[in-house]
């Protein structure tokens, strides 16, 4: 696995790029994780199948390229052992720059990534899968990504953004959720309900339940760090009331417990990091 930051002028928007070469592995069904970026992945050998849901009975469906707005729940992405791709990391902001859509538009939904990208999402798969390094595939990247953002209309994507919505989600990210919602709002002058109308409207989740998805991200993150903290450390470090608490939320992400979780998962149990797709990404900011 390679990560790379995009071009400067993307960097409001792409929050990071990552290219994966798994290969090895037992077959398995991956809980990707919710989390703070909206993911689109291109596969650079057979298609992704994906559900948007962990053992829900949720449909599974074959992408050759797919994007997905905010979740609040894990999706499943079925696996033979290997799979090859380079995935893409935008903030909320980077939705309406790159897909000219807001991310509430995508929120809870996988989607084809050529439906957003109509063309350009054609070409960019197409000039993926026509080189093999890394860095190369890296400018490729840049240079559609950058065409995306300046085919936009309407001036800058910022400006249609309330600068409180953009300071709610900082403050949100900056606590990793570990703030009441309603001194959110009081320290932008609007009242509780007026937030959340507002948040919900632009980035697909409620600031509450945005909140959750933080905390559960830094608990992720946590369990799958090479030296996992015992569940019990990993929840006050997350800022849950007990392990009982987190262990309910866990549920509710990835609709298994931590330890069923934590056995599924066979990249962990192989000593590597989860598999990319929808995984943290601690660094993206709207």
């Amino acid at each position: 696995m390679i990560e790379a930051r995009p071009a400067p002028a993307l960097r409001r928007y792409v929050a990071s790029y990552a290219g994966f070469d798994l290969r090895g592995f037992p077959a398995g069904v991956h809980c990707g994780p919710p989390g703070r970026v909206l993911t689109a992945v291109i596969s650079l050998s057979d298609p992704l199948e994906v559900a948007a849901g962990v053992d829900d009975g949720s449909p599974v469906t074959r992408f050759g390229s797919v994007a997905g707005g905010l979740m609040c729940r894990s999706v499943a992405i079925h696996h033979d052992g290997r799979q090859q791709g380079v995935q893409v990391s935008l903030t909320p902001l980077g939705a309406r720059a790159v897909y000219g859509v807001p991310a509430a538009a995508l929120a809870h939904r996988l989607v084809p990534l050529d439906a957003l990208l109509g063309a350009l999402g054609i070409e960019l798969v197409d000039r993926l899968r026509a080189v093999t390094a890394w860095a190369a595939r890296f400018a490729v990247l840049d240079a559609l990504l950058l065409r995306a953002v300046g085919r936009g209309v309407g001036g800058d994507p910022l400006a249609r953004v309330r600068p409180e919505v953009a300071g709610a989600w900082r403050l949100l990210v900056a606590a990793r959720g570990r703030v009441q919602v309603g001194a959110v709002a009081a320290e932008l002058g609007w009242s509780r309900r007026h937030l959340t109308d507002r948040f919900r409207g632009e980035v697909g989740l409620s600031p509450k339940t945005f909140a959750r998805v933080l905390r559960f991200e830094h608990a992720h993150e946590l369990a799958t760090a090479h030296d996992p903290l015992p569940w019990t450390e990993v929840a006050t470090a997350a800022g849950y009331a007990d392990q009982a608490h987190l262990v309910r939320d866990w549920r509710e992400f990835t609709g298994r417990s931590p330890t069923v979780w934590r056995r599924g998962e066979v990249l962990l149990q192989a000593g590597q990091p989860p598999f990319p797709f929808l995984q943290d990404h601690p660094g993206a900011d709207l």
